[in-house]
């Protein structure tokens, strides 16, 4: 068991002119945030973060004071005292009267309102690409209604584990996800354990990891190391984790072991690359 008060937090970080207080525990973050009056995302935390709309999964209740979020195909929802909202990636939100909105934030908050490189800035990165195995058909068989409940819990699941393993998710890929880490582990862990989490609701997913240079920009990334990544996951079998040699290397002497799948062609990029599957039983 842990024990932790905000009043003595882990971090604190500024998020413009309110604040955002960090407690750990364990894989677990919680943010306590404070925004005064006239606080708005897009004014305050968008030079910060340099993306459109902000790109964080909350899970939230409120303690004090008013806000309204508003997603980018205009859909808006205003909550209050005793709330508790769940918004998606993708929205615009700001305090509403006179009043400062004092929240407690169960998810997004492990990098909520930090410094992230600068729009066209070229960074080593690894990128994990997932990607639902037969999503079409799947569709017409279980009906708009059931597919839509049946993706939002797919979803939820992949930003869980993307906050647990400290990825960073750019944008969404169709039926599946692009996300970004700062280490090969933690990306083809995560990748592992998306697929066996979403598979216990009868989904399978193809996982692909590369490492090599991106350049960012304002909610996109993009560069040969991002196509190389999209290749491999569409080489990736249902329920399957694929990297690339560089990833693999990167990963010697550590408690990952790999499966030799062989050389493939990949459509657009030169040459043979040897490709590998996490092995499962480490």
């Amino acid at each position: 068991m842990q024990r932790k008060n905000f009043d003595e937090p882990d971090e604190v970080r500024s998020a413009g002119s309110g604040k955002v207080e960090i407690v750990t525990l364990g894989d677990f973050v919680v943010g306590r945030t404070t925004f005064p009056p006239g606080w708005r995302w897009s004014i305050d935390v968008k030079p910060i973060a340099q993306t459109e709309l902000c790109m964080y999964h909350h899970l939230m209740v409120t303690v004090q004071g008013r806000m309204r979020a508003r997603m980018a195909d205009g859909s808006e929802i205003e909550y209050g005292p005793g709330d508790v909202v769940d918004i998606p990636p993708g929205h615009d939100s700001w305090v509403i009267g006179d009043e400062s909105h004092l929240g407690v934030d169960f998810a997004g908050m492990r990098t909520f309102a930090r410094p992230l490189a600068g729009s066209g800035e070229r960074v080593l990165a690894t990128i994990m690409i997932t990607d639902i195995v037969g999503s079409t058909e799947r569709a017409e068989r279980l009906g708009a209604a059931a597919w839509r409940d049946l993706l939002g819990r797919h979803n939820e699941t992949v930003r869980q584990e993307l906050d647990r393993f400290r990825g960073r998710q750019v944008k969404a890929t169709g039926d599946g996800v692009l996300a970004l880490f700062d280490g090969a582990e933690r990306a083809v862990r995560c990748g592992a354990d998306i697929a066996a989490r979403v598979s216990e609701l009868g989904i399978e997913v193809r996982v692909g990891v590369h490492t090599g240079e991106v350049e960012l920009l304002p909610g996109d990334v993009r560069g040969l190391a991002v196509h190389t990544a999209a290749r491999i996951a569409g080489l990736a079998r249902p329920g399957e984790v694929l990297v690339s040699a560089t990833t693999r290397e990167l990963l010697d002497g550590s408690s990952i072991a790999f499966l030799d799948r062989g050389t493939h062609e990949l459509k657009g990029l030169s040459g043979p690359r040897a490709l590998f599957a996490f092995d499962s039983r480490t």
